[in-house]
């Protein structure tokens, strides 16, 4: 049962290498780089996630873990991990300062749409809705963060929204932080499910057809765009309605996302199936 499972799990490993490995292999990652990257975070998640129960974790538990050296997982564990905090905060500050503009009243005209915010004038201006949803964030700041992803446009003192969500435009590094942060989480969500009883599951599910007619992709794609957006608004509003620190006993918030995505094959890519 062992073997098939380590078989299994070796095929899916192949599967989900190759669309990185591109990615990779396009921005000039070689392979010494990426092995580097993975003993890196072999070691690191070693150390983290795999002590004992109420022990502490040891360099040579850590080197049978892996199948590195002692030498190599202690040179490994010195390094300084990267610092994605930071890249990760400003794409979740855009999104915050977005769904503040889509789901509070006061950055909203008389039909309850979002209106067109002045950018320095108080109450109900763009200053006061990054200031609210962004924490230290300078205007700014994110009138360029969100400028460059096209979410925005400027229209004299003005500024209108134009996208309900952010997406990082041409902006390849934003794009490629994504990568790291979307699809983690939908691995850590895969992992959950493997590891959980079932009643403990978290919704992970997917529509798929083998036999599309070429002709009929581009409505495709128009209504998946068009469903999956209006799905993700109503749940974005919902999550507005119930964040933490309403009440002065409140307990911190937890972070939560859903993931909604739309895959569609190149006859000279892989066949998923």
């Amino acid at each position: 049962m062992q073997e098939k499972i380590q078989r299994t799990l070796s095929t899916a490993v192949q599967t989900l290498l190759r669309p990185l490995v591109r990615v990779l292999l396009r921005n000039g990652i070689a392979y010494g780089s990426f092995a580097e990257l993975t003993k890196k975070v072999y070691v690191d998640v070693a150390f983290d996630e795999f002590a004992p129960d109420k022990k502490k974790q040891t360099m040579t538990r850590v080197s049978a873990l892996t199948g590195l050296t002692r030498k190599e997982a202690k040179r490994l564990h010195e390094l300084q991990r990267s610092d994605t905090r930071e890249s990760e905060q400003r794409y979740n500050r855009a999104v915050r300062v977005i769904s503040g503009w889509v789901n509070d009243p006061e950055f909203h005209n008389a039909r309850g749409r979002p209106t067109d915010l002045p950018i320095d004038a108080g109450t109900g201006s763009f200053s006061a809705l990054v200031k609210k949803y962004s924490g230290d964030v300078t205007t700014q700041s994110m009138l360029a963060v969100l400028s460059v992803a096209s979410s925005i446009e400027k229209d004299g003192d003005r500024v209108r929204l134009i996208q309900h969500a952010y997406v990082p435009g041409d902006d390849t590094a934003e794009k490629l932080r994504i990568l790291g942060t979307d699809a983690a989480e939908l691995i850590a969500t895969i992992d959950h499910n493997l590891v959980s009883d079932e009643n403990a599951l978290r919704y992970q599910r997917k529509v798929s057809n083998l036999h599309i007619d070429t002709d009929a992709l581009p409505a495709f794609r128009a209504l998946s765009a068009e469903k999956a957006q209006a799905l993700l608004e109503e749940l974005d509003a919902w999550l507005s309605e119930h964040e933490a620190g309403g009440k002065q006993d409140s307990e911190p918030g937890r972070y939560v996302s859903l993931g909604i995505y739309y895959y569609e094959n190149s006859q000279d890519k892989e066949d998923p199936s």
